[in-house]
Formats: C-alpha cells, structure tokens, sequence
C-alpha cells in the first residue's frame, strides 16, 4: 500500500480516464457488497454521486449508503481489462466514506466534464459519496492506451 500523497502521475491519469469503478461496502456484521459507479477523482478525493439512473430503491436508501453509515471504511477497484494480458492494469484505493447532502459545485461540474448524460439531469441537492483516500494500491500496465478509443 502506498500513501495518496505519492500517487504518481501515471496512477492519477489513469483513474481520470476510467469511466466505472467498483466500489466496496461492508455492513455493520462486515458483508460485504460491491457496485459499479461513475466517478470524479479530485485530489485526494473520490466522489460518485447517488443520481437519478434507474434504481429500485431512492438515494439514502440504498445498500452502499446504509453500509457507509454503520461502516465508512470503502475500497474503489478501477481497472482495465484486455484480452491481451500485457494491457491489464488496476488500481485500488482505500478510505473513509461520507455521505454529503448534496454535490460541492466544482465537484459537480467535473461530473458534467466527464459524463455527457449528467449534463442533461437536475443533479442540484443528490447526495454524493465522497472518499477520503488514505491509501492505494496499483498494478500492471497503466500508462498504455486510453480506456475507450
């Protein structure tokens, strides 16, 4: 494991490129579950927002949510996969979750950067998963090619 504050260039571009990452909760008894998400990587922060897409349960009701508030310790996989080996890579970062009322406005403008369908959605006032990184792991060829051509 390596600090944030180390987390090379390579590392930090890479995670800026990827589209989805995974994240993992625990509940109060530690079972765990594990959900894609978009999003934005600022500084020593990882943010996803609780948006509108289509979901079976509303924002604070959500597993991921509910495991955040028992348990605020959460891991973020974003990775790479290919067919050609040499290109597989990932990164793994680890901290401390919060649930935030709503999005902070430069937060939610990198959201809008990054992904054309949250320019067109009423974002103002959806909670938002922020991760504190305290720690990440990285492995294999990050530097090559971008995730989607």
């Amino acid at each position: 494991m390596s600090s944030n504050a180390a987390m090379p260039p390579e590392v930090r571009q890479f995670i800026g490129r990827a589209r989805v990452g995974h994240l993992a909760t625990a509940d109060a008894e530690g079972q765990p579950s594990v959900v894609p998400i978009c999003f934005v990587h600022r500084r020593s922060q990882l943010f996803s927002l609780i948006d509108n897409k289509p979901k079976k349960t509303e924002g604070h009701r959500l597993k991921r949510v509910r495991n955040l508030l028992v348990n605020p310790q959460a891991s973020v996989v974003i990775d790479r996969w290919d067919e050609d080996w040499s290109r597989i890579g990932w990164v793994l970062l680890r901290g401390r979750a919060e649930i935030l009322e709503s999005c902070p406005g430069r937060v939610l403008q990198l959201f809008r950067e990054k992904y054309p369908q949250y320019r067109e959605m009423s974002l103002d006032g959806q909670p938002t998963i922020r991760l504190d990184i305290t720690s990440y792991r990285a492995w294999g060829h990050l530097s090559i090619s971008p995730f989607a051509e």
